[in-house]
């Protein structure tokens, strides 16, 4: 097993260290490749996950899983490469992860962004959103606020400057805590709070915040209801325009037999399913009943809240987000998708209730009291720096200071790293299980006489999920039904039935009742029942084959 701890967070070469030692001593269940480079040419790592002895991952149903499209959000690598060592430590000791690895495959992109990273994790760190490549302006900022390490201690943290027009001011318990000036106060210190970094062409009395030149945002330039800039923020100048999010889709469109998607962000500690761009009114009842009960489960093991992006999480009650990965998924692709935003320092604060994307713009004071708590018994005083004195090459003598936000909100601290990584494969596990699953239930051959022979298959449906997955798969026409394939043997002939054949799709049981009442039926829409005539004079091994995009490959052979 390769050198791997869950302590800290992996920069690029590490990361390529510990996959390729992965694949080195797991051949038989993993394989390594690239999906294609990034916007810098760094490879972007993809790695299957198999028991290639019962079939390629390709003959079997599979579950999208990756991290790492925001540059600053690092832990969702660490949740993808805690998940691929979960499950090879566990295959043949456990009988779910025996049973996945055997009948279904997984792929797994730990960090689709690796140049953003790169620069999160540098000792001198930048954050931006995504990727490097300037954008929609390739120039540097001439004047206002760049965000940057000003005192070079590894840290970005806040400045904060006494203006007696400032909004904020300390709080007499507990003069760490800011809060809002009240809005007709005068005559007490106040403060004006700034992001730490320095000024280009400051007038000695106003600026504003400097752009990021890298103004990408990744997760905004998938395909389904793209926008250009003006409408979406960071869309890029059109769908896939960027060869991150290009290596994804691609992977994606070319493997139909993918039949769901996770993409592990920061920070939040939810669940988010789509749609982000409209009601659930809009989406068919029955994939809507499905995507709460996944989230139920994922809500059972993890701790973490289920929510709809668009009814619970926008960033703006006014606004809709557009261009997304979980909403391309599952309305152009027609699989359950998911966005798994890791971490919460409010609740590991013990704040139990709050509105994730509303909490920033208004909160109680006691939220404030127990994130201090938090800091002071659990971080042992390291999430919050003490204001401390600075001086500024512009703005002279000021204070740095504030919470840490990339030690304890960004991401999990180091230290909780691998109990907030724990939380998730069995519900990674279980989504994969999910999955539709071909199965023959009856195969069987009669001889009629004059070497002719009736020969009959069921095939059935053993997953808990339909053929199709969706309803918006059928809509989309994205899927095809079941077909079933003979080969002959030499100097056979078929008298009746056809050498190929689509009989359409296979229900599961993902739409049953949660109870059993005088107006259940279980009618078999689950099985399909194909039979053949077949003159063999010769005899010989007919050869039969059921698949699906979407719930793998089957075989058999019979002797005539």
């Amino acid at each position: 097993m390769p050198n791997i701890t869950f302590d800290h967070y992996y920069r690029y070469d590490e990361l390529t260290r510990i996959l390729n030692e992965f694949a080195q001593e797991f051949p038989q269940l993993v394989r390594l490749e690239s999906i294609g480079k990034s916007y810098e040419g760094r490879e972007v790592w993809l790695m299957t996950v198999t028991n290639t002895a019962t079939g390629s991952d390709k003959e079997k149903p599979a579950l999208w899983i990756d991290g790492n499209i925001h540059a600053s959000e690092v832990s969702p690598a660490s949740a993808c490469v805690y998940f691929i060592h979960y499950l090879l430590t566990n295959y043949g000791k456990d009988a779910d992860v025996t049973r996945a690895l055997d009948t279904r495959a997984f792929y797994i992109c730990p960090r689709v962004n690796p140049d953003g990273a790169e620069l999160a994790l540098a000792d001198k760190p930048k954050i931006i959103r995504s990727s490097t490549r300037p954008y929609p302006y390739d120039e540097e900022p001439i004047e206002g606020l760049i965000r940057e390490d000003i005192d070079g201690d590894g840290r970005l943290l806040n400045m904060r400057i006494v203006d007696p027009n400032g909004p904020w001011k300390a709080h007499p318990d507990d003069p760490r805590i800011l809060v809002p000036r009240d809005p007709t106060e005068v005559g007490g210190t106040y403060y004006r709070i700034l992001p730490e970094g320095r000024l280009e062409n400051y007038d000695g009395v106003t600026f504003g915040l400097a752009p990021n030149k890298e103004g990408l945002d990744l997760n905004r330039n998938f395909p389904m209801n793209w926008r250009v800039e003006g409408e979406q923020k960071g869309a890029g100048p059109f769908p896939t325009s960027e060869p991150e999010v290009h290596n994804l889709t691609q992977f994606v469109a070319v493997h139909p037999n993918i039949t769901g998607g996770i993409a592990f962000h920061t920070w939040s500690g939810v669940l988010l399913r789509p749609y982000d761009d409209r009601s659930d009114d809009e989406m068919p009842a029955e994939d809507l009943w499905t995507f709460k009960k996944i989230g139920a489960k994922g809500t059972e093991i993890t701790g973490y809240p289920n929510v709809s992006v668009f009814h619970d999480f926008k960033y703006h009650p006014k606004e809709v987000i557009t261009g997304s990965f979980d909403t391309w998924m599952y309305e152009h692709r027609g699989v359950f998708a998911w966005t798994v935003e890791i971490w919460s320092p409010q609740k590991n604060a013990g704040i139990e209730k709050y509105k994730f994307t509303e909490w920033d713009r208004e909160h109680p004071l006691e939220d404030d009291k127990k994130l201090m708590k938090w800091n002071d018994e659990v971080l042992d005083g390291k999430g919050y720096v003490n204001w401390y004195k600075f001086n500024h090459p512009q703005l002279g003598e000021i204070e740095l200071g504030g919470w840490n936000e990339g030690y304890c909100w960004r991401n999990p601290p180091p230290e909780f790293l691998e109990k907030e990584l724990a939380l998730f494969p069995q519900w990674l596990l279980w989504h994969g299980l999910i999955s539709p699953k071909l199965e023959l239930h009856d195969v069987s051959v009669k001889a009629l006489g004059e070497n002719t022979y009736r020969v009959r298959v069921v095939v059935q449906n053993a997953g808990w999920l339909p053929t199709y997955v969706t309803k918006k798969a059928i809509e989309k026409k994205a899927v095809r039904g079941v077909i079933v394939e003979l080969e002959l043997p030499a100097g056979a002939t078929l008298e009746t039935g056809k050498v190929r054949e689509e009989i359409g799709q296979l229900e599961g049981r993902a739409y049953k009742e949660a109870a059993v009442t005088v107006w259940n039926a279980d009618p078999t829409d689950d099985r399909a029942k194909m039979e053949w005539t077949i003159h063999a004079p010769q005899g010989g091994a007919l050869k039969i084959m059921a698949r699906h995009e979407r719930a793998g490959v089957v075989k058999t052979e019979l002797a005539l």
